[in-house]
């Protein structure tokens, strides 16, 4: 009976030690991944004092949580595989991300680094095509507006925003023709715009509204490009001109010549301008 005893004693010892290895195997891989993370912000030379100090701050948790489970260890206590692995995975991400910030401020607008097509520049302007039918007459205030860019738009050399990239906006103010005021209004603002599954926060007014002959008239021209600051669509693929009985006005303001509601299908292109810089992360 002894003896069995004596097994037991040695089966469980055996699996203490062995937690214990497996514990201490794990937090040396925290802690390797935690000289990783200060070898990254050392690099990251070009970055502000205000993403410095968020990042440093940051690691000093990481290391404070890494610290509580070095802790736990020496204490007999288990530690939990999941733990582990889920603060190996932010300690991952956090060498990522200091990474790539790292690369985005070198190579910003201005330097000699492989940027030149990272930004759209102010008052850029291209067509793009309506998604969202509006009328005038039952467009409400703040309803959603979706329309996609028509045509690749470059930088030199640089393609920056692909056609069929993504522009969101929403109805910024809307009058419907009335029998004293025939005229209907509307005008749109859009606000955000994806590129590549990236999303970007801008400033988009519409400046036209341009007739096109669709999409049959544009097939075989979508990948053609341009220089920065072109007019793109509207010229090719058809465009017919500006939409008779449609003004635009100061503000990107829509105004309907000729006694009705401003009607704009499916379809429609319009002609933006962005009305404020947009830097690009085009890093993969």
């Amino acid at each position: 009976m002894a003896r069995v005893w004596t097994l037991v004693g040695t089966l469980l010892l055996a699996g203490v030690v062995t937690l214990a290895q497996s514990d201490s195997a794990q937090l040396s891989g925290l802690e390797q991944r935690l000289t990783d993370a200060h070898a990254a912000l050392d690099r990251a030379a070009g970055l502000s004092a205000v993403d410095r100090s968020s990042l440093e701050r940051e690691l000093r948790n990481l290391e404070d949580e890494v610290a509580y489970l070095r802790v736990k260890s020496r204490k007999g206590e288990r530690i939990d595989d999941r733990e582990t692995r889920d603060l190996g995975e932010r300690i991952d991400r956090f060498v990522q991300r200091t990474n790539d910030r790292n690369y985005n401020s070198s190579t910003s607008p201005g330097t000699s680094g492989p940027s030149r097509g990272r930004v759209i520049p102010i008052n850029t302007e291209l067509d793009v095509r309506l998604q969202t039918p509006l009328n005038s007459g039952t467009a409400q205030v703040e309803q959603r507006v979706e329309a996609t860019t028509m045509v690749n738009l470059y930088r030199e050399d640089d393609l920056i925003v692909p056609a069929g990239s993504l522009l969101v906006g929403y109805v910024a103010s809307v009058e419907p023709a009335t029998r004293t005021d025939r005229k209907g209004k509307m005008s749109l603002h859009f606000t955000r715009l994806t590129v590549d599954q990236r999303s970007y926060d801008v400033r988009v007014s519409v400046t036209q509204a341009i007739e096109s002959e669709g999409v049959k008239g544009e097939i075989g021209k979508i990948g053609a490009g341009s220089a920065v600051g072109a007019i793109i669509g509207g010229i090719l693929g058809g465009a017919k001109g500006a939409i008779a009985g449609i003004l635009v006005g100061g503000g990107g303001v829509l105004v309907a010549t000729e006694g009705k509601d401003v009607d704009l299908p499916p379809g429609t292109v319009l002609r933006v301008r962005f009305d404020s810089e947009v830097p690009l992360d085009l890093s993969r």
